[in-house]
């Protein structure tokens, strides 16, 4: 799907995405979205919850408990990091 729509910067830079928009990316309150600028071009993409995709995504790799482990104890830790 492609879609233009216009929009307006408002006070402290705040961008409000129109609701097509928002529909259309599935987004909700708290999602977590990427912005990658390109030239003149700003682009949004939605980062999917990776525990949503640990249950119901397609499976593709097995884990060993210990890598499991090691990598939930990295993402913790990103996850303080970024913490206000």
């Amino acid at each position: 799907m492609n879609l233009k729509i216009s929009s307006r910067v408002g006070r402290k830079y705040a961008v409000y995405l129109p609701k097509i928009v928002v529909r259309a990316l599935g987004l909700k309150e708290g999602d977590k979205i990427v912005l990658t600028v390109s030239g003149n071009s700003l682009v949004i993409e939605k980062v999917h919850d990776p525990i949503r995709l640990a249950v119901s995504g397609s499976k593709f790799a097995s884990l060993t408990p210990k890598e499991v482990e090691a990598v939930s104890l990295e993402e913790q830790r990103k996850q303080v990091e970024d913490s206000p």
